[in-house]
């Protein structure tokens, strides 16, 4: 346990992600459990900053923005990837689902999530990550546990009035504007010419990468090394990195 005066370092978290993903799902289940679990239980001296990066996974041309026509998301999957993969990445989320005791699964719609993207930014520009994270959190459960379609703009409204972001109404007008629309567009297109093409991603200060649906085990070796650092001056690139992290430009 650090001394009561130690100063908290802060962390900056920049997760890229994208509310078809369910490895984005586990993956920030995961992160969000590691940082619990550093400030209430190890007590690290870090503070940790949240921001949201939207990401495209499925390109438009092969899930057109603003379709009409809901997809079954398990039909869509086991296309996009291959029934192989898709059987792969259907044992993998039963098992993380049993062993978490949380009802994750591949059943429901796939659309384009703009709409979502556009109110988890709208929520980061009201209250920061205190609004802003609760919020993903909530969509990620209405996608990825309930089996709603979140490219609904009468389903993100009922999420963003529980959420405490605006009213269902206020939230109804903010979907059917094209408020921040290019700034999702834009965020998501930056993230691909960096060299992004799949996600999670999380960007640890600017420096190191973790990709794909880490456990929350890496990601507090991560923080404890950082907080070592910290203790013992500012972190470079030498030295080993704890397994899953690389540096990177992005």
């Amino acid at each position: 346990m650090p001394p009561p005066d130690t100063p908290l370092k802060t962390v900056k978290l920049t997760v890229i992600t994208d509310f078809v993903c369910v490895s984005c799902c586990i993956g920030q289940h995961e992160l969000l459990d590691a940082i619990n679990y550093c400030k209430d239980t190890l007590d690290l001296p870090l503070n940790f900053e949240l921001e949201h990066i939207p990401f495209r996974l499925i390109n438009t041309n092969i899930l057109p923005e603003n379709c009409p026509n809901k997809r079954d998301r398990e039909v869509f999957l086991s296309k996009f990837v291959g029934k192989e993969r898709f059987s792969a990445l259907q044992a993998n989320v039963s098992k993380w689902a049993e062993e978490k005791g949380r009802p994750l699964s591949l059943h429901g719609t796939i659309r384009q999530t703009t709409k979502a993207h556009r109110l988890a930014l709208k929520a980061g520009k009201l209250g920061g990550q205190s609004l802003q994270t609760p919020l993903i959190m909530a969509i990620f459960t209405a996608s990825m546990e309930e089996g709603q379609d979140v490219a609904e703009p009468d389903v993100l409204a009922d999420i963003a009035a529980k959420c405490g972001v605006m009213s269902r109404e206020d939230a109804l007008t903010f979907l059917e504007s094209d408020e921040l629309a290019k700034e999702v567009e834009d965020m998501s297109n930056a993230a691909r010419a960096k060299g992004i093409t799949g996600v999670p991603v999380v960007v640890i200060d600017g420096k190191w990468a973790v990709t794909g649906g880490q456990s929350s085990e890496v990601y507090v070796q991560i923080f404890k090394k950082l907080s070592t650092c910290h203790s013992n001056g500012p972190c470079t690139s030498a030295g080993p990195l704890p397994p899953g992290m690389v540096e990177t430009c992005v």
